[in-house]
């Protein structure tokens, strides 16, 4: 506070009150000439109490010294106002410190919240200057980053682009279209694979993980095996998942040719495990 506001703070001395005598000898007079003289007065509002206040301290301020010239009035403008020096622009603001260490996603948690990190820090320990609207990150006493502060549920994440890893910041401009016109592209199987993952989740773009994943898994396997385990994954089930695809793929499932009928909303009662009246209308042998 004292940095900010360009001042220095000399504190006396504990249990020595003669250290700043003048400053302890007035907080006696101000209960004399204020306190005491408001003690029996009513008032319905602060705002009412402190406007009574200042009117008190004008007068005790402009009543002269006893045993020398002035009043501390006088004092202030002659001696002390032309070393003031004019406010910041902006006011200072409590911060609170805290260690945190970079995950291994590049993002630290504060107040469990996630603000991102330039990648090279992952692992690192950093201290972290908490403000009411402000994160700032430092490392070695130098600030690396600084995110406005999150509110509301827990587990929001604020993410700058430029800190992410290159093969991460290749996938940032990715979106519901552009996922289903990749997919189109690889096949038919791909494509509507990936529209069922969309249309899984309430809200769109919690599937773009799952997207990115098939992505991944088209890198890995290639292309034309990706396409062949969505289409076995649509024989089992008309709303596949990102799991199920990567599972058969782990195993090869993709390669083994299956030209039975797959299952659809229509005929899917068809494959469960029925049992007819016979069955239940049996007696016991």
């Amino acid at each position: 506070m004292a940095e900010h506001y360009d001042t220095a703070v000399v504190p006396a001395r504990v249990r020595k009150p003669k250290d700043k005598p003048n400053a302890e000898g007035t907080v006696g007079n101000i209960s004399t000439w204020i306190i005491a003289a408001l003690r029996n007065q009513k008032y319905f509002s602060l705002t009412a109490l402190n406007q009574a206040i200042r009117e008190k301290l004008e007068v005790f301020n402009r009543k002269p010294f006893q045993k020398k010239e002035g009043s501390r009035l006088s004092v202030f403008l002659e001696q002390e106002k032309p070393f003031l020096q004019p406010l910041p622009g902006t006011p200072y603001e409590l911060a609170t410190w805290k260690i945190a260490i970079v995950q291994l996603n590049y993002h630290i948690a504060v107040d469990k919240m996630n603000y991102s990190v330039p990648y090279e820090y992952i692992k690192r320990k950093v201290d972290v200057r908490v403000t009411r609207q402000v994160i700032e990150v430092f490392f070695n006493n130098h600030r690396i980053c600084s995110h406005p502060r999150l509110y509301g549920y827990p587990g929001q994440y604020s993410t700058m682009e430029a800190h992410m890893p290159p093969d991460h910041q290749a996938y940032v401009q990715w979106n519901a279209d552009r996922f289903k016109a990749w997919a189109r592209k690889i096949g038919p199987n791909t494509e509507t694979t990936v529209k069922a993952v969309l249309s899984s989740h309430k809200v769109e773009q919690q599937g773009y993980k799952s997207c990115l994943a098939l992505i991944k898994l088209a890198d890995k396997y290639s292309v034309i095996r990706l396409e062949a385990a969505c289409k076995k994954a649509l024989f089992y089930t008309p709303v596949p998942s990102y799991k199920s695809v990567k599972t058969i793929l782990s195993t090869g499932q993709d390669k083994i040719d299956n030209s039975s009928e797959p299952v659809t909303p229509d005929n899917a009662a068809t494959y469960g495990f029925t049992r007819g009246a016979e069955y239940y209308g049996r007696k016991a042998r």
